[in-house]
């Protein structure tokens, strides 16, 4: 990559990211005044199944091609093809699971069998999506932030139009209908993404038939990055699913009303956690682009650059870290006021707000851990960190500190898993150089 690659990528991507939150926000604003609150409370309580369908469907694949692409161990065509195949043998059996298995988790982990069909649309959507993110993990890997950044501004765009145009109408004849047509409504996205990709693909590719035979060594490569890397995902979300039901149990069990849980968990979560994360989408254009750079000095023993490149990732995370931090913690009432109506969560932030800067530092440690085949010590030191949080979270309930108990545990899980990273990734480059 040459010297001023690195930093225009990012800065693309910052661009792309910041319009495609815009039009995200948008989306959001539509979606809600059109669809009515049954229909949304429906695909509400499906979207934390809708996100493990898609963290299976995507199987980190992203991830690893673009660090497999750019080792350059492999033709390109060759991951490419093997990683299709990987796919559709992948999104066959998830179709099949949750397209059979729809009535059960609707009925009994759901309690509402209204969301069958949603589930039943869902799951047809898991193939685009995947094809989509294995172009997006190729571009990456070439460090071309063009097609990426484009085919979602264009994905969104697509979205605003059936939101003002189609939606309505539909709605006014069914509002179910409207709400699967508008989950359907990626199949038409992803497939205009993966058309836009292959306008940006070489254009002499030559394939034959046994280039379509998937390669063994290609796709154990590609598992021994994803597979740690899915496991972290899913663990995280057991974690998540885990924290308010014990936070709920064990303050019960003190004294405390559900109506006080309830309504503090929402300020904890909808409010506080919202505006502090909001900035993450800068983050995440500064991994898209560190981890097939990483790779690729580390393929090379190129350490020197590598830590260069982490210097300047860290340097970037930790800035934008403090600054997002620094203006949310003196404009949080105001900020809370403008795009939630409340002020409610206030106090959180302000707790919270000094130690997201380390928040800011976790992604980019993370990625390089990934980028350099040490996705499953990355993955331990998550699993650990859930554990004691969630350990840490049921004594302090004991403490009669209220909500306190999972704020003060949240910012313990911080510092545990970006110093335990921080202290693997050191030692293990300083025994390299």
């Amino acid at each position: 990559m040459k010297k001023d690659t690195f930093k225009m990528s990012i800065i693309v991507l910052l661009i792309g990211g910041f319009i495609v939150k815009i039009q995200s926000f948008i989306i959001k604003i539509l979606f809600t005044r059109a669809i009515g609150e049954e229909a949304l409370a429906l695909y509400t309580i499906a979207v934390p199944t809708y996100s493990l369908m898609v963290a299976l469907a995507t199987f980190a694949l992203p991830l690893s091609i673009s660090k497999l692409i750019s080792e350059e161990r492999f033709s390109e065509k060759r991951i490419l093809t093997t990683s299709f195949f990987f796919a559709l043998l992948l999104e066959g059996i998830l179709i099949f699971i949750f397209y059979h298995f729809s009535d059960f988790i609707a009925q009994i982990f759901l309690k509402q069998k209204e969301v069958i069909p949603i589930i039943k649309a869902m799951a047809l959507t898991l193939p685009f999506i995947s094809f989509s993110s294995i172009f997006k993990g190729y571009f990456l890997g070439k460090f071309k932030v063009l097609p990426n950044t484009l085919s979602n501004m264009i994905e969104q765009s697509i979205r605003i139009l059936f939101l003002i145009f189609f939606l309505p109408k539909l709605v006014m004849h069914n509002a179910l209908a409207g709400l699967i047509c508008f989950i359907l409504i990626s199949i038409l996205t992803e497939s205009v993404s993966c058309f836009i990709f292959f306008l940006f693909l070489p254009k002499k590719i030559h394939i034959e038939k046994k280039d379509f035979i998937p390669q063994r060594k290609i796709l154990s490569s590609l598992l021994e990055t994803s597979i740690p890397c899915v496991s972290s995902r899913l663990i995280g979300n057991i974690g998540f699913f885990l924290e308010p039901i014990i936070l709920t149990n064990l303050l019960l069990l003190n004294g405390y009303s559900n109506h006080y849980i309830l309504g503090e968990y929402a300020s904890y979560h909808a409010y506080a956690l919202g505006l502090l994360t909001m900035p993450s989408f800068f983050i995440s254009a500064i991994d898209q682009i560190l981890i097939p750079e990483i790779s690729k000095h580390y393929s090379k023993k190129n350490y020197i650059k590598l830590k260069k490149r982490l210097k300047q990732a860290l340097f970037y995370s930790f800035t934008i870290g403090f600054l997002s931090s620094i203006g949310i913690l003196i404009a949080k009432d105001n900020l809370l006021k403008i795009l939630y109506r409340t002020t409610s969560g206030a106090a959180y932030i302000s707790l919270l707000a000094p130690i997201f800067v380390l928040f800011y530092l976790e992604s980019p440690l993370i990625s390089t851990m990934q980028a350099i085949g040490k996705a499953k010590t990355s993955f331990k030191i998550s699993f650990l960190g859930i554990i004691l949080k969630l350990f840490l979270l049921s004594i302090l309930t004991f403490c009669h500190i209220g909500l306190y108990s999972l704020v003060f545990s949240e910012i313990f899980n911080i510092f545990f898993v970006v110093i335990l990273n921080a202290y693997f990734l050191k030692r293990h480059l300083d025994s390299n150089t």
